[in-house]
């Protein structure tokens, strides 16, 4: 909704929550429910209506705990029925400065300031402790703005006796404990605050009235980050730009100034502007962003403009070029096709509010953040959390390569006639496994990144997919897939719960990279393998519909399973009987292990 996209217009939505919910809540469409804790150190109200809306507009269905005022410590320390049964997904602790129970003093020595700092510090390990214990749970904590005065002016930051200096190192302990534990996410309220503006930021008579830690004003603009961390958790991402080029990378246009007019370089203010919008997005690239071009220009002009001295960009830096005068919208979509991508994953950077305007209303989910001046550039992509990354995992470095190489499988594939003899040309291996805690970060992002193979829509947290692995009720597997070309990675995923001698398959998914390769024959032969070893002659399977995974709509049909119930809004159930006739079903892929080898 543009509406909650920014720069968004915070005034609008406090005044609008009802309205805005009611539009969000008529697409249901991928809809996954989430329950979330909101444990306050302030009033929080109004920031979990206005998260409820942003998470609504990520297709997460938020269902609340709210503390009561100030009870954060005691609801995550002490018994408490009500969050018991709540069982949350997430606990996010909102806290501010106002939160830090004691600041130091000219009268303590340095001694007590660090005794002070540890005793503040282990308040709130604590309560992360606590609440792990308690619910395995994901956890959100925001670390601590900057004061609202600086007793000892600019030495505050330096001096151990200022606010700012104390604030400071207690966030870097937050960020030491972040850094060693899994699930646990920092929402930076400082950089927030920062960016909001200290002096905006701090509304004092909101809070002698509201309690409010924060203006008014600011309360979407902290709802909005803490939003973006949990669709990120949950894999709802962007995976990639796809840009136009005439006044989107370089100022002018090409075709009609040439090469040698072009705003590119640090001759004039626009030109490195540009310049710097570039190394933004080459540096999405090295976090695994594929990058894309759809240009409205002779494809000769493209390149020429990619090829100016000043260009941080290069033809090898983009996947997919596409520059000619077919209408963009089209030109996206065969973009999506080629990488395999649905089109929602794609963010459009357009200068032309037409353009913008005809594929977003052409395109159902693709964004075109809104952009004019290439000053603002960076700050309108940024600011807007479209790639918020809360786990780097070494596969997200090797993006960029598995989707070219995808592509060149693509162009590839047209020189054979045969399917058949262009899976057998692609020499492919895989090896397939149950969970293993060295890639269960891989395995969780892939889960809650997989649309169109997901059978079931299943999202799950890390801390799920290990309390899943080490739970001898439910069987595990994970595929990777190489092949000619190179590494595809993990590709597959599937868990199976155990009841008596049936397999329940509560979820399958596949990464849409290596659709139709054959590896779904692969995982399902393993599925078979496991079951035996464990006297298991029932296999069940189960596909609920989205506008997204209809491409798998009959996939059980296809493997054999004969389908015994289905609902009014085609929801299936399957069932497969393992009989000592099962023959493998996979032909083509060379299946590895680490002690044998078999096709």
């Amino acid at each position: 909704m543009k509406d909650l996209q920014y720069p968004f217009n915070a005034d609008y939505i406090l005044s609008n929550k009802k309205k805005i919910k009611r539009e969000l809540l008529l697409e249901k469409d991928l809809m996954i429910k989430k329950n979330i804790a909101i444990l306050g150190g302030f009033t929080t109200k109004d920031i979990t209506l206005t998260l409820e809306l942003f998470l609504l507009d990520n297709k997460i269905n938020p269902c609340f705990y709210e503390s009561e005022y100030n009870k954060y410590y005691e609801d995550a320390i002490f018994e408490n029925e009500e969050l018991d049964k709540f069982k949350p997904d997430i606990i996010y602790i909102c806290t501010s400065n106002r939160n830090i129970d004691r600041f130091p003093t000219l009268k303590n020595s340095i001694n007590d300031i660090d005794n002070m700092l540890d005793e503040q510090y282990k308040k709130y390990e604590s309560i992360w402790e606590s609440i792990e214990k308690k619910y395995n749970c994901v956890i959100i904590q925001n670390n601590f703005e900057m004061p609202f005065y600086r007793l000892l002016g600019n030495l505050d930051a330096v001096s151990p006796y200022g606010k700012t200096n104390f604030i400071s190192r207690l966030n870097n302990k937050f960020y030491e404990y972040a850094n060693k534990h899994n699930n646990f996410f920092i929402c930076d309220l400082n950089y927030i605050s920062a960016d909001f503006g200290l002096d905006r930021w701090y509304n004092m008579s909101h809070y002698y009235m509201y309690k409010y830690a924060m203006s008014v004003q600011a309360i979407p603009y902290l709802s909005f980050n803490v939003s973006n961390i949990i669709k990120s958790i949950y894999g709802k991402n962007k995976k990639g730009f796809v840009l136009d080029l005439d006044n989107t990378l370089w100022g002018g246009v090409i075709g009609d100034d040439g090469i040698e007019n072009i705003l590119l370089g640090k001759e004039v203010a626009e030109g490195e502007a540009y310049i710097e919008f570039q190394k933004y997005l080459k540096e999405h690239k090295d976090l695994g962003i594929v990058l894309n071009i759809n240009s409205k220009n002779d494809e000769s002009n493209a390149y020429l403009g990619l090829s100016h001295p000043n260009s941080i960009l290069k033809k090898d830096d983009f996947i997919e070029i596409i520059a000619n005068w077919d209408s963009k919208d089209r030109n996206f979509i065969e973009i999506s096709n080629n990488l395999s991508l649905g089109a929602d994953s794609l963010l459009f950077i357009d200068d032309n509010k037409f353009e913008r305007h005809i594929v977003e209303e052409q395109l159902k989910g693709v964004i075109a953040p809104e952009i004019s001046d290439v000053s603002d550039y960076i700050k309108i992509i940024d600011r807007g959390g479209y790639f918020e990354s809360t786990v780097i995992s070494s596969e997200d470095t090797k993006r960029v390569d598995m989707y070219r190489e995808n592509a060149e499988r693509t162009k590839f594939k047209s020189q054979f006639r045969n399917y058949s003899e262009f899976l057998l040309s692609l020499e492919m291996k895989s090896e397939i496994k149950s969970f293993d805690l060295i890639h269960l970060a891989r395995i969780t992002q892939l889960i809650n990144k997989s649309n169109q193979f997901n059978l079931t829509t299943q999202r799950f947290t890390q801390l799920e997919i290990e309390d899943i692995r080490s739970n001898n009720e439910y069987i595990t597997l994970y595929g990777d897939l190489k092949d000619k070309f190179g590494d595809n990675g993990i590709v597959s995923v599937l868990i199976g719960k155990i009841e008596k001698n049936q397999c329940h398959i509560i979820l399958w998914i596949m990464s849409c990279r290596v659709l139709k390769r054959d590896m779904e024959y692969a995982m399902m032969d393993e599925i078979v393998k496991k079951c035996r070893e464990k006297n298991i002659n029932e296999i069940y399977g189960y596909f609920y519909p989205t506008t997204k995974n209809s491409i798998v709509s009959d996939f059980y049909d296809k493997m054999g399973f004969s389908l015994i119930n289905e609902d009014d809004e085609g929801n299936k159930t399957y069932k497969f009987f393992i009989d000592d006739k099962y023959k493998e079903k996979n032909k083509i892929i060379l299946i590895t292990t680490s002690s044998s080898e078999k096709k």
